[in-house]
Parts: C-alpha cells; structure tokens; sequence
C-alpha cells in the first residue's frame, strides 16, 4: 500500500505494507540512514525520531501508525534552532565516540530540552535513560545537554518568579 508520509517537512511516498516498521520505511525504502537500528525491541534508542514532537521507537512503529503525523528524524533536527544547538554541541563536545547511537541520543535529548529547556542531572538521567550507549559517553552527553541548556533562554516562569 501507498501511504504519505511527512518526514521533516517533506511529503514523501513509500509503497510498503501497512506493518512495516517506520525504521525500515526511513532506511530501506527513503534511503534516510540516519536512523539506526539497534535491538529492534524498543529497549536501545538507536532508532529514536519523533512523531508530531515526541520521541518514539521506529523500530516498533508500524508505518500505518504514523498517519498523517510528522515525523522528524536526526536528518531533519537541523531544520529546529534547538537541534542545531545539539548538533554543533556533540561536535563541540566530541560527544560521539562510535557514533552510532547518537542519532537516537540526539533526538531524545532534543524532546528532554523541550519539555525540560533547563533539566536537572535527574531529568536528564530520566529523559535519556532508555538510551543505550555502548561506548559509555553518558557524561558527554550530559555535558553537552546542559551546555545547550546554558545557551538557552530563561524560562518563561523563571523570569516571572524572579520579578514577582
């Protein structure tokens, strides 16, 4: 079956069946590798997009869920002024050392810092903790999570508490 798809921003087509997992649409049939595949059982993060804002597993998203969501993958997180940010602080940070589960690190942190734009150690460790990093870079990317929060600007409640 067709179905349309809107992946960061873009409308696109994948003639899939309907219990195809929207990890293989992006990869297999889009060519949209960043994405990764990990466990294939939710329990990893590799495959982390997000699906109208909020981060979900790819890996067991049928594409027929998707609907007529938004999806963005880590290609499209460039296209958002706060994934930009994460962008150049992973490289400013060397955050990486393997790579391959960044993607799925970065599009986590990417929803954290929009629900949390200031998060503390424990938000942070709640918020990434379904991702999994074989090379064991969690201080990395905690590092780098709150220096993108450093750059961000004050809260709109914070700024309202601190005139009252």
């Amino acid at each position: 079956m067709a179905y349309q798809l809107k992946i960061n921003g873009q409308q696109l087509q994948a003639d899939v069946d309907a219990d195809t997992p929207l990890l293989w649409v992006l990869r297999d049939t889009l060519d949209m590798k960043g994405t990764k595949f990990g466990c294939g059982m939710s329990l990893c993060g590799a495959c982390t997009v997000h699906l109208n804002g909020n981060p979900i597993r790819s890996c067991v998203t049928p594409v027929a869920a998707v609907g007529d969501g938004a999806v963005t993958t880590v290609e499209g997180i460039g296209d958002d002024e706060l994934g930009q940010r994460i962008q150049r602080t992973w490289k400013s940070l060397d955050v990486p050392q393997c790579g391959y589960c960044q993607a799925g690190q970065m599009m986590s942190a990417l929803a954290l810092l929009h629900q949390h734009p200031k998060p503390t150690d424990e938000q942070i460790d709640i918020g990434m903790g379904m991702n999994l990093c074989r090379c064991s870079t969690y201080l990395r990317i905690r590092q780098a999570i709150h220096q993108v929060a450093g750059e961000l600007a004050p809260a709109k409640e914070s700024e309202d508490a601190a005139h009252s």
